[in-house]
């Protein structure tokens, strides 16, 4: 499997390439923030490593960059920032995992695996059915009794999951770990702020409710 590695320390990136090779990935090396983002938008990696601290570009840009343009490849942030805050804006700009410097490299392995690995069973199904509302995950469209609906790229990953386990009751921090990817909870409403928003464009509008809360224990999206 080939991986993109934006990194500007050499003796990181040698380290890094030296551990991947290792384990019988092939990585393509940057130190250019600008270009791994052009790299990133030409190619198709199974998984892409971004150092957070960058000149000229840093990594919260190009990640952002590559999640409004609609690239869904896993990212991995390495930064030295490992603070709680760090890793949520790492996170919230749309990367699916955040390892702190210095790292072990089966550490590094083993996150790889595991985003690989999810990556590759969310594209092994293409659409999601519940009752009248549809989701394509290939066309990213979504759309309920035929009317489309317009989400913003969180609220597609959250309606996803939400339908992924459609009938079964979603816990707050199932929510975390696989939408945030928050192994902890950064005790904020962001959870409750995504789900109205997602409730707003795909009940309101229609005569029967497909969210529900189900109080203290999290969600459930089904048809009653």
């Amino acid at each position: 499997m080939h991986i993109l590695l934006i990194e500007d320390d050499i003796q990181a990136a040698e380290y890094i390439i030296k551990g991947l090779e290792k384990h019988r990935y092939t990585c393509e090396h940057t130190a250019s923030g600008g270009d791994g983002l052009a790299l990133a938008l030409q190619n198709n990696y199974a998984l892409i490593i971004v150092d957070r601290m960058l000149p000229v570009m840093d990594g919260i840009t190009i990640v952002k960059k590559l999640r409004d343009s609609g690239m869904r490849k896993p990212i991995l942030f390495l930064s030295a920032l490992g603070e709680v805050d760090e890793r949520v804006i790492g996170l919230k700009a749309g990367a699916d995992d955040y390892l702190a410097k210095p790292f072990a490299m089966s550490e590094l392995i083993a996150r790889i695996e595991a985003l690989i690995r999810r990556d590759t069973q969310q594209s092994q199904v293409s659409e999601y059915q519940v009752a009248n509302l549809h989701l394509d995950l290939l066309s990213r469209e979504v759309s309920r009794d035929g009317q489309k609906i317009d989400l913003k790229p969180r609220e597609f990953t959250l309606l996803a999951y939400l339908m992924q386990h459609h009938d079964q009751v979603v816990t707050r921090m199932m929510l975390l770990e696989n939408v945030w990817d928050y192994h902890f909870d950064p005790q904020t409403n962001i959870i409750d702020v995504h789900v109205s928003r997602l409730r707003t464009k795909i009940d309101k509008p229609f005569d029967k409710p497909l969210l529900h809360t189900i109080r203290g224990a999290g969600y459930r999206l089904y048809d009653q």
